[in-house]
């Protein structure tokens, strides 16, 4: 099966026949929603690419990049539904932004500060996985939960939900995805697997993982795969829409394959210079998702000042980001010790009067 596109690199916008009923999906967006796809593509790199910056500055223990990856994300969050739960991994800032997150609450998580800043009953977004591939697996335990309860294929749309998980192509070597393939085809969950294929596990290329393409992974268990111009935000967005109408009518679980392309590093403690040619990250970077959506908007009449403005705000949001982390305060020492236990206990109580004993001990030193 060919791959799904409906944006050329140049920017022209074409279903193909075949795939005339994910093109419907598209049919019923406007250029708002358009300008809006674009607003968050460039507001997401712009924030990824402080963030990189900030922690070289030693403001955050490591970062996460997902440049090049901003089409997948936005569009695929953007189909998610209101009553759909979402299971990211460590690298779906832009999918995270699609449903409110607080940008500060990622870089505190990334810092160190707290275990993840946001409540997944009020977002539906759950929390960061750093462990590879756990979050697949919980996302299968929470389908199998929402069909056990019925609220799939009632018609009833304030009822019916779907769950939609993140992982790239290196979480495809885990047992994890495997187990959470056969649980979800076995159960019929409303599930939809998304699968990253940035083409690179660390420093493992995809053709190092399998030897055939990944969205026929779940074939085996069940499961039905397609694979979409991971770089073509109206594809990963329409096919997405599409999977996620399927599993909330019951017809359960699939998996996309996004094809797309890690341009930096895996996180910042990796040097992808060591591994990969230059000459593939350039032809990816010929081919990049945001310049890929601005030439189509150009084609749709929007004009300079659109980006200028989108350029600008940009700007902004890295200030503002980066004078919040400056001005972010170290967590009360105590924090270490809550919610180890339900009850007191006295062994973290005598941990916590030795630690507390311990810092008043270089106060009186600098007296």
């Amino acid at each position: 099966m060919p791959q799904v596109q409906m944006l050329s690199p140049d920017g022209v916008f074409e279903v193909p026949s075949e795939y005339a009923h994910y093109g419907k999906y598209i049919e019923k967006l406007t250029l708002d929603d358009f300008l809006k796809f674009y607003r968050d593509m460039a507001r997401i790199r712009r924030f990824d690419n402080e963030c990189t910056a900030l922690q070289r500055q030693g403001q955050m223990g490591l970062w996460v990049p997902a440049v090049g990856q901003e089409a997948a994300q936005i569009g695929s969050g953007y189909a998610v539904g209101k009553n759909d739960h979402m299971f990211p991994s460590y690298r779906e800032h832009g999918v995270a932004i699609t449903h409110g997150i607080d940008l500060m609450s990622i870089i505190k998580m990334m810092r160190g500060v707290n275990h993840g800043g946001w409540n997944p009953e009020e977002t539906r977004f759950h929390l960061y996985a750093i462990v590879l591939g756990t979050q697949v697996l919980h996302a299968a335990g929470y389908a199998m939960g929402v069909n056990f309860d019925g609220n799939v294929g009632t018609g009833d749309p304030e009822v019916d939900q779907a769950v939609i998980t993140y992982f790239g192509d290196g979480a495809t070597a885990e047992g994890d995805v495997s187990e959470a393939l056969l649980f979800a085809a076995v159960n019929k969950s409303p599930l939809v697997f998304f699968c990253q294929n940035n083409q690179w596990a660390i420093s493992s290329p995809v053709s190092a993982q399998t030897v055939v393409p990944l969205y026929l992974r779940g074939e085996g268990f069940g499961v039905p795969g397609i694979q979409v111009d991971g770089n073509d935000v109206l594809a990963c967005y329409a096919v997405t829409a599409k999977h996620m109408d399927d599993a909330r009518n019951g017809l359960g679980p699939s998996l996309i394959e996004a094809l797309t392309y890690r341009v930096g590093a895996h996180t910042t403690s990796d040097d992808p210079s060591k591994y990969r040619p230059q000459e593939e990250t350039d032809y990816w970077i010929a081919r990049d998702p945001i310049t890929r959506f601005e030439k189509f908007l150009r084609r749709q009449g929007v004009g300079d000042e659109f980006f200028q403005e989108v350029a600008q705000a940009g700007d902004d949001l890295a200030t503002q980001i980066r004078e919040a982390t400056f001005a972010m305060p170290n967590p009360p020492l105590e924090n270490i010790f809550k919610h180890v236990y339900t009850d007191p206990h006295p062994l973290v109580q005598e941990q916590q009067a030795w630690l507390e004993n311990y810092e008043s001990s270089f106060e009186e030193d600098s007296k």
